[in-house]
């Protein structure tokens, strides 16, 4: 059993807000799967499991608020009885420049809170997960306000491109050793035939 989690904000103020891109991401896959309505468990919306490359798995999307994720995906973890290594995150990272994808098995939360709030509920690094690049700010926006203000229009039409890079993460993730899929997906970009 694996679970995907993709981390956002509740509220209608928070959507396609460059920190919700790891519930738009997860969205693209409930549309991707035609998957019915979400149970609500584990303090947000799960769906599955279903059978992808192989794997039983199911989605979650916390509705704790970004900073107290690490709570919805324990809930998750216990009653599933699974590991860490059997989940990846989905998040944003200002860090990575907009569209450029980075899957890592385990380290820091780098500053994020919801993965900060994770690795704090899970007690330990070792927590697979997928980073979203939604830019740097430019030096007259704080970071948060950056994060919190709406993805571009611009940006928005390359959606798809970008949905199909995590699809592509994720069957690698479920199919592969952990370092064979981080060869394989880091650095890809919107043209997935060149490194970024």
């Amino acid at each position: 059993m694996k679970l995907i989690v993709g981390l956002g904000n509740p509220g209608t103020e928070y959507a396609w807000t460059r920190h919700n891109i790891g519930w738009l991401i997860l969205d693209s896959f409930v549309n991707r799967f035609s998957l019915a309505e979400p149970q609500m468990k584990y303090k947000g919306a799960f769906w599955g499991p279903l059978i992808l490359e192989g794997e039983r798995v199911s989605f979650l999307k916390p509705y704790t608020y970004m900073n107290l994720s690490g709570s919805s995906v324990l809930q998750a973890v216990r009653y599933q009885n699974l590991e860490p290594k059997d989940i990846l995150v989905i998040y944003d990272d200002a860090a990575l420049p907009w569209g450029k994808v980075r899957l890592k098995g385990k380290g820091s939360a780098g500053g994020q809170k919801g993965m900060t709030s994770i690795l704090g509920a899970l007690q330990t690094h070792e927590v697979p997960r997928l980073r979203i690049g939604v830019g740097v700010p430019s030096v007259n926006i704080d970071l948060a306000d950056w994060v919190l203000s709406k993805i571009p229009q611009q940006q928005r039409k390359q959606w798809d491109n970008l949905t199909d890079i995590a699809y592509d993460a994720i069957k690698l993730w479920l199919t592969n050793d952990l370092d064979k899929a981080m060869s394989e997906i880091n650095g890809l970009k919107f043209d997935k035939k060149e490194k970024a």
